[in-house]
C-alpha cells in the first residue's frame, strides 16, 4: 500500500521529478525565515517586505487551485506565506500605530 502511494507521488505531474515540486518546496524557506522573524522586534520589520510576502501568498494560493495539475505543495506554502505575512504586518502596525507605552491623558474626577 505504501509503495503504491509513493509510486503515485513519484509519477504525479507535480511530483519530485518536476520543477512543480521543487520550487514550492524551496519556497518553504521564506515561510520558515518569516517564522524565525517572529522573535525580531517589530520596529525591525519592513512593510514592503511583509506586504510582498502576504500578496505573494494570497495571489499564488488562488493560482495553485486553478492550474492543472493541482499543486497542493504550492497551495500550502503560499497559505503559510500569507499567514506569516499577515501576522508580521499586524505586529508592525500594532507597534507603529497602537503603542502600549504611551501615557494616557488624565481624567479629572470630582
Amino acid at each position: 500500500m505504501a509503495a503504491s502511494k509513493l509510486q503515485a507521488l513519484w509519477n504525479h505531474p507535480a511530483g519530485p521529478k518536476t520543477i512543480h515540486f521543487w520550487a514550492p518546496t524551496f519556497k518553504w524557506g521564506i515561510s520558515i525565515a518569516n517564522i524565525a522573524d517572529f522573535a525580531k522586534p517589530p520596529e525591525k520589520l519592513s512593510y514592503p517586505q511583509q506586504i510582498a510576502v502576504t500578496a505573494t501568498g494570497v495571489i499564488w494560493s488562488r493560482y495553485s487551485t486553478v492550474i492543472t495539475p493541482k499543486n497542493w505543495n504550492l497551495f500550502s506554502v503560499n497559505i503559510a506565506m500569507a499567514g506569516t505575512g499577515i501576522y508580521q504586518l499586524s505586529r508592525k502596525m500594532k507597534h507603529d500605530y497602537f503603542p502600549e507605552g504611551e501615557a494616557k491623558p488624565a481624567v479629572a474626577t470630582e
